[in-house]
């Protein structure tokens, strides 16, 4: 017996009551392979929809061609002619240009989410609907867990999350696979399998593979789950605190821009989670690299805190350090944040004004 012919289908009401939070928005792009979550998604939404009588958003649903195998934009032609049948109105959306020799999952997955908001945005959408379920939200536990990822990152995915001016729903991420499975076999409803789910040189498929080990010892799924929901529980009670801590941050200038300054006094009184993430807040805020890596991070603040803690009578010789494109200079008992220079190769960033 399958998993689908053991698992239940799901019924009206539930369908209604996972949809709900969809009639907050007035137009959504659903995500749409071709494959069983998503199709799912695509089918439900459409039930639920008509049984509103035309009183839900409007619906329409976009297809990304990747271009990474040859059959790739027949599928894609394909689900078009589904959602034609269904009354769903259809795009496909190319990720056009050459393609990575490595990484290729992580940008596939950077470029899709990038043709979809812009698509979104496009078409006057408020939200985008994508089909990650129960059993995608505990691979994405166990994915970044064995990247050592934090606690903000193992919360994992968010029912509801903002992408800019775009909400991203996913109203199935408490939803079992299976379930999607049951539902579409029994209700007759064409789907497409991607190849590259199952292909082992994936990390994501690798971990696929250890979860009936893993469930066995008692880390199912749910379980798995009910861990992220902790974390994400955990994580906003620290970001709230975060918050207020921002309050003691001001905003300043000096000489060729804006700085963010802070007491070294209340940076010092700060638990280590607090002080650690209020200063990557800043230095985001005020860098111009891209993303601050959280191990950079980590490794800044016990610097600088090693630095402050070991001075006597709080009298530290003055800091200073750059990352991701921000500068932190510490002197006379206060903290500065501000734009470094850009840097050029071979050259030494300049001294902060503030030396």
């Amino acid at each position: 017996m399958s998993a689908a012919e053991a698992a239940e289908g799901i019924g009206d009401t539930e369908r209604n009551g996972l949809l709900e939070p969809l009639r907050s928005f007035r137009r959504i792009v659903i995500a749409l392979s071709g494959g069983p979550d998503s199709t799912a998604l695509a089918w439900l939404a459409m039930r639920w929809r008509a049984a509103l009588d035309g009183n839900g958003p409007q619906l329409l649903a976009a297809t990304v061609d990747h271009r990474l195998r040859p059959d790739s934009t027949g599928e894609a032609e394909a689900v078009g002619r589904w959602c034609a049948r269904m009354g769903l109105p259809h795009h496909i959306l190319s990720w056009q240009g050459e393609k990575p020799a490595c990484g290729i999952q992580e940008a596939a997955r950077a470029a899709r989410y990038g043709l979809l908001l812009a698509f979104a945005r496009a078409e006057g959408a408020d939200a985008l609907a994508v089909a990650h379920t129960l059993d995608d939200q505990a691979e994405t536990v166990l994915f970044r867990l064995s990247r050592g990822s934090g606690l903000s990152g193992l919360a994992a995915m968010r029912k509801l999350a903002m992408r800019e001016d775009i909400a991203l729903l996913r109203p199935l991420l408490d939803v079992p696979k299976a379930r999607l499975l049951a539902s579409l076999e029994g209700a007759g409803v064409p789907f497409v399998q991607d190849p590259s789910n199952a292909d082992p040189r994936f990390s994501r498929v690798r971990l696929r593979a250890l979860a009936p080990q893993l469930a066995a010892e008692g880390l199912d799924a749910r379980r798995l789950c009910r861990f992220a929901a902790r974390m994400a529980r955990a994580d906003a009670a620290l970001e709230s605190a975060v918050d207020e801590a921002a309050r003691q941050m001001h905003e300043v200038a000096h000489e060729g821009g804006t700085a963010l300054q802070m007491s070294l006094d209340a940076f010092m009184a700060l638990p280590d989670e607090i002080a650690l993430r209020l200063l990557g807040r800043a230095m985001s805020r005020m860098g111009h690299e891209g993303p601050v890596e959280l191990g950079k991070l980590e490794d800044l603040a016990e610097a600088l805190l090693t630095r402050l803690r070991a001075a006597p009578d709080g009298k530290a010789a003055p800091f200073s350090r750059t990352l991701a494109g921000a500068q932190l200079v510490t002197k006379r008992g206060n903290m500065w944040i501000f734009s470094a220079p850009p840097r050029r190769k071979g050259t030494i960033p300049p001294k902060s004004p503030l030396i």
